[in-house]
């Protein structure tokens, strides 16, 4: 019989392969399903540290330590083989999806924001998302295509999303005077194998290849320009990090999928924490259901939320965002 660890760990699996890797990476769908109904992987799971379960970081793993691509039958006995390579990886890594077409349903907001801005990121890996001003962006709307490129010129990194409102599109790039991050394990932009890691963890699938080769691109600018990282702990290092910045610009605090990795009372304590910092700040999120209960309260009951964040400013909620920034919805708010 299960235990109820493993019973956990099955519906985490099966949910992860129904709900959200379903219609935008197959092989990830059939893996988590495969996975979730084979008692020996899930009792091996059971065994892991709870932070090296998640099928991202097992995933990601088990194609670093050469695993193929292909379907789970194919490959189960591998995985059990190579089980002892796969967990040390797992433990030596984390997951960091550092997506900047993120970047594009940032915009909305960021091009809003009176600036000049500071911008501060939590979990920003290898600050790819700290460069929005520097990235050009293709704009699906419900008018047509809409181009839109930073004020120097067309960027080597082309973003794309598809809005629901016209309105939605950007009207200027921010002005961003100052950029930093926090980090529990800063990724070095100009360093090959942190890269290679970023890429891996990357789903595979159509929908997905695209966003290797816009990874690197991103990372080339990054590392030509890197940004200031600080290692560390968000619930210790927002007030001192956010101080630092120049008095005279807008403080932007914001992140994507960073608020999921912490327990309910540590969310608790960054919401407490953003909000009461000494200076007036704009708090930018972009996390998933179920993260604050005053947020979840504001998405309409029928909304279609699957692969998508729920984009807040200030609390309120405004907009749902793709998870890998390929939409950028607000007709659910209006």
């Amino acid at each position: 019989m299960s235990t109820d660890d493993e019973q956990r760990i099955a519906a985490t699996y099966d949910d992860f392969g129904r709900r959200w890797a379903r219609g935008t990476s197959p092989l990830y769908e059939d893996w988590a399903i495969g996975i979730g109904a084979d008692p020996e992987i899930v009792a091996l799971l059971a065994e892991l540290p709870r932070p090296n379960q998640q099928p991202n970081i097992v995933f990601a793993a088990a194609r670093w330590a050469g695993i193929a691509l292909r379907p789970y039958p194919e490959v189960r006995d591998e995985i059990v083989a190579r089980w002892g390579e796969i967990v040390d990886i797992a433990a030596s890594r984390t997951v960091q999806t550092n997506e900047p077409n993120r970047c594009a349903t940032l915009l909305p907001a960021l091009s809003r924001i009176e600036g000049p801005i500071a911008l501060l990121e939590v979990g920003t890996a290898a600050g790819l998302c700290l460069y929005p001003d520097r990235y050009s962006v293709e704009y699906t709307t419900p008018a047509g295509r809409r181009r839109f490129d930073p004020s120097s010129g067309p960027s080597d990194v082309v973003l794309a999303c598809t809005v629901d409102d016209e309105a939605s599109v950007p009207v200027r790039h921010p002005d961003i005077v100052w950029r930093r991050g926090i980090d529990l394990a800063p990724i070095d932009a100009a360093d090959p194998d942190a890269i290679a890691w970023l890429t891996t963890l990357v789903w595979p699938g159509p929908d997905h290849d695209v966003r290797v080769a816009r990874l690197r691109a991103a990372a080339a600018i990054v590392a030509a320009d890197p940004p200031d990282i600080v290692r560390g702990d968000l619930l210790d290092l927002l007030p001192e990090v956010a101080a630092s910045a120049p008095a005279e610009a807008t403080l932007v605090v914001f992140h994507s999928a960073v608020l999921l990795y912490l327990d309910a009372g540590e969310r608790r304590r960054f919401a407490d924490l953003v909000t009461s910092l000494d200076r007036p700040v704009v708090w930018l999120s972009n996390e998933t259901m179920g993260t604050l209960p005053e947020i979840d309260a504001q998405v309409p009951m029928d909304a279609a939320t699957d692969h998508r964040f729920v984009q807040t400013i200030d609390g309120v909620a405004v907009a749902l965002a793709g998870q890998h920034g390929a939409v950028y919805e607000t007709l659910p708010f209006r």
